[in-house]
C-alpha cells in the first residue's frame, strides 16, 4: 500500500505549505554576528587533514586496509548466499555489541538487511583499523579529537539512520499506509520550529512534567535568596534528625531537581527520611546581565552564604557539604579555601563526580584548547553567556547513539511521541553559562588543570591546596562517566590530606548517581588502599550489589553527630519565602 493512496491530498498540502513557512523565515533571519558551531567544523577538518596527511605517507597501509575491507565485503557476500541456500555461516562482522539500532530481529533474520548489517560492521573495523593505526603519529591533542570525530562519522553512517535502508521503519510505514513517515515529518518540522531553523531535537514530552506537581515535589521552603542562588530548607519526615545540618551543592548546569525527581527516585527525599536537616542551592538561569559574574563570585554567593544561613537557621557552627558535578568542583574549592583560612565549618564533604583533577577530562577535552576557547570567548563576549543549547549539544555528542540517533529513528523515521521520561526532561530543562565564570572554568581548570597545583589557584584571596584538606570525604566516581571520567576523579581524590572513602559506582553520570535502593538496580565498588594506579585499586576493590545511598548513609551518620529534635523551616531565624521549589528553577530558557 502506498503512502500517498492513504493521506488526503490536503494533508501533504498542509504540510509542504509549513515546511515553506520554516525555509523562509529561516532564510530570511540575519546572519549572526559570530556564529558558534558544535563540534567546530574548522576543527574537524584540521585533524583530518592531519591524519589524511600521515596516510599519504603510508600507502602501503592504506592500500592493506582497502584490500582488507573489500576481503570482507566479498566474505558476507559468501554467507549471505550460503543462509539464502540453507546452509549455516557465521557472520563476518558486527556493529558494536549494545548498539540498539540493531536490535530488531529482521537485521539477523532477512538477507537483505544482514548483508547491509554487516557491511556496515566491516566499515567500522576497517576505518578504525586505518586511522588507529597513524595516530600516534599525531599530536598528543588530536589523537583523542581524531577518535571522537571518526566515532561520530561511524555512528552517523549506520543504515539503521537511514528510511530506505531500516526493516523496522519501512514496516512501519507499510504496516500505516505512510503515516509514520508523515508523523515523523511533523515532529522534524516541530523540532526545527523549536530551535528557529536548527534541529532540536526533543527527547520527552514537554507536558509530562510541572515541577512542585510531579517532580521537584519534596516540600520545603526557601529560607535565603541572592542574585545567584536560592536557599531550600526541606521539611522533615522524621521526629528527631542528625544535629548536623545537610548542605547540597548541585551542578548548575542543569537544574537542581536531577537529585529531587520524583518520591520513588529523590536522593533528597530518601535524606530526609534519614533524619537528615537537608539544605539545597537552587542556582538562577543567567541571562546577559550576569556577563561578569565570576567563579569567585558562585563561591561567595553559593556555598559560603549558604553555610553562613544555614548557621543562622540551626544555630550549628559545623556543617555537612555534599557537591555533585560542577558544584562538586566548586565544593572541593570550598574546602580549600576554608582550610587555607584555618576555618572548621565543614565537619565531612561528599564529591559526586565531580573532578578536581583535569589532567584526563575524556571526551569532553576534544572540545577544550586555546583556539576553539578563544572562539568560544568571542561568542560570549557578544552575548553575555553561553547558551544552554551549546552545553546540551556537547553533552548529546558524548553519548550521540543514545542521545542523537535513537531519537532520530524513533522520533522522525518511525513516527514516535518521545518518552514521557523525568531524567530528559530534567536534561532538557538546562541553564545558560556566565561568560566570566565559563571562560575562568575552562581555562583554569580544563585547560591549565590549576586546581591540584598548591598554590595554583587564588580565589576571594585564599590559595588553594587540596592537600590542607584534612576533613573525611566521601568520592563517588562512575564506571561509564562520559563528563567525569572515574580515573580523573580517583586521582583528585588522592590530593585530598584526610581520609577518603572511594567509591566507583556503575551505569553513568546520572543514572549511576540518581540510583535509589528500591530500584534494585547497579552495585558499586570500594577499596581499601589508596593506590597511585585506579585501575589496580578498582581491580582490588570489593563488589556490592545496588545503590551507593546506604553506603554514604552509613558513612555519614558517623559524622552528622547526634540526634535533636526535627527543625521545621517556617519556624527558624530566617522567613520563609516561597514553597519549595522557588523560584528560580522555573525560569526556563527561551527556545
Amino acid at each position: 500500500m502506498s503512502a500517498t493512496a492513504t493521506i488526503p491530498a490536503e494533508e501533504l498540502a498542509a504540510l509542504a505549505a509549513r515546511a515553506t513557512r520554516l525555509l523562509a523565515r529561516t532564510r530570511h533571519m540575519p546572519p549572526a554576528g559570530d556564529p558558534l558551531r558544535i563540534p567546530d567544523p574548522l576543527d574537524i577538518a584540521r585533524v583530518f587533514a592531519l591524519a589524511h596527511t600521515e596516510l599519504l605517507r603510508r600507502p602501503d597501509r592504506l592500500l592493506a586496509v582497502q584490500r582488507a575491507w573489500i576481503a570482507d565485503l566479498a566474505a558476507i557476500l559468501e554467507t549471505v548466499a550460503a543462509r539464502a541456500a540453507g546452509r549455516a555461516a557465521a557472520p563476518v562482522a558486527l556493529p558494536d555489541p549494545g548498539d540498539r539500532r540493531f536490535l530488531d530481529p529482521a537485521w539477523a533474520e532477512d538477507p537483505r538487511f544482514d548483508a547491509l548489517r554487516q557491511a556496515y560492521g566491516a566499515t567500522l573495523r576497517r576505518l578504525r583499523e586505518l586511522y588507529g593505526g597513524i595516530r600516534d603519529a599525531l599530536p598528543v591533542r588530536d589523537r583523542r579529537k581524531l577518535d571522537f570525530y571518526l566515532r561520530l562519522h561511524l555512528h552517523a553512517i549506520a543504515p539503521a539512520n537511514f528510511p530506505a535502508t531500516n526493516p523496522r521503519v519501512l514496516r512501519r510505514a507499510a504496516e500505516t499506509g505512510g503515516r509514520s513517515l508523515l508523523r515523523g515529518l511533523v515532529h522534524l518540522l516541530e523540532d526545527l520550529e523549536r530551535g528557529r531553523g536548527r534541529l532540536r531535537i526533543r527527547t520527552t514530552r514537554p507536558d509530562a512534567f510541572r515541577l512542585g506537581e510531579n517532580l521537584a515535589t519534596t516540600p520545603g521552603r526557601v529560607v535565603f535568596r541572592n542574585r545567584l542562588m536560592e536557599l531550600i530548607q526541606y521539611a522533615p519526615t522524621t521526629a528527631e534528625v542528625h544535629r548536623r545540618p545537610l548542605l547540597i551543592v548541585p551542578p548548575w548546569i542543569n537544574k537542581y531537581y536531577v537529585l529531587d525527581l520524583r518520591p520513588h527516585n529523590s536522593f533528597v527525599r530518601w535524606a530526609v527520611d534519614r533524619g537528615l536537616t537537608v539544605f539545597l542551592i537552587s542556582w538562577a538561569n543567567p541571562d546577559a546581565s550576569f556577563r561578569d559574574v565570576t567563579f569567585e563570585d558562585y563561591l561567595r554567593e553559593g556555598p559560603l552564604a549558604a553555610l553562613d544561613a544555614v548557621r543562622t537557621q540551626t544555630g550549628e557552627a559545623e556543617s555537612l557539604v555534599l557537591g555533585y558535578c560542577i558544584g562538586g568542583t566548586l565544593t572541593a574549592c570550598l574546602l580549600a579555601w576554608l582550610a587555607a583560612r584555618g576555618e572548621r565549618r565543614v565537619r565531612a564533604a561528599t564529591l559526586l563526580t565531580a573532578l578536581t583533577d583535569f589532567s584526563e577530562p575524556g571526551d569532553l577535552g576534544v572540545f577544550i584548547d586555546e583556539d576553539q576557547l578563544a572562539r568560544l570567548e568571542r561568542h560570549m563576549a557578544d552575548t553575555g553567556y553561553l547558551d544552554a543549547v551549546y552545553m546540551q549539544t556537547v553533552f548529546a555528542l558524548l553519548r550521540d547513539v543514545d542521545l542523537i540517533w535513537n531519537f532520530v529513528i524513533e522520533n522522525y523515521l518511525i513516527g514516535n511521541d518521545p518518552p514521557a521520561f523525568d531524567i530528559l526532561y530534567w536534561n532538557d530543562d538546562s541553564t545558560h553559562m556566565p561568560f566570566m565564570m565559563q571562560s575562568f572554568y575552562l581555562r583554569r581548570f580544563y585547560l591549565e588543570n590549576r586546581l591540584v597545583e598548591p598554590g595554583g589557584l587564588v580565589l576571594l584571596g585564599e590559595s588553594l591546596d587540596l592537600g590542607r584538606v584534612r576533613i573525611p570525604c566521601y568520592v563517588l566516581a562512575t564506571r561509564d562517566d562520559h563528563i567525569a571520567p572515574w580515573r580523573g576523579v580517583y586521582r583528585g581524590a588522592r590530593r585530598f590530606g584526610g581520609p577518603v572513602r572511594f567509591v566507583v559506582g556503575e551505569s553513568g553520570h546520572i543514572a549511576g548517581v540518581v540510583n535509589p535502593p528500591s530500584a534494585g538496580k547497579y552495585g558499586y565498588r570500594v577499596g581499601r588502599r589508596r593506590l597511585a594506579d585506579p585501575d589496580r585499586y578498582l581491580a582490588g576493590a570489593v563488589h556490592r550489589p545496588g545503590s551507593w545511598w546506604p553506603d554514604w548513609y552509613r558513612w555519614l551518620a558517623r559524622h552528622a553527630g547526634p540526634r535533636v529534635p526535627a527543625r521545621d523551616p517556617d519556624r527558624g531565624p530566617l522567613p520563609p519565602l516561597d514553597p519549595a521549589p522557588g523560584r528560580y528553577v522555573r525560569v526556563r530558557r527561551v527556545d
